[in-house]
């Protein structure tokens, strides 16, 4: 398993930057809650999932198996 940012440094920016604006919530999101802090609830969940192969929500983050 490797987690890596998206090869498109354009996302990897934009979200970066939505980050720093949102204080490391995820910009993709509404609530700012404690599940939606980058890296997020959603994409650690998916990280234990040893059948899961993709991006997270926000599309910052790759997860190859």
């Amino acid at each position: 398993m490797k987690i890596k940012f998206n090869e498109n440094s354009e996302i990897v920016d934009a979200i970066k930057e939505g980050l720093k604006r949102t204080g490391g919530y995820c910009p993709c999101r509404l609530e700012r809650v404690e599940e939606n802090k980058c890296m997020c609830r959603e994409f650690r969940d998916q990280i234990a999932d040893p059948d899961y192969e993709g991006y997270c929500h926000c599309m910052l983050y790759y997860k190859e198996k």
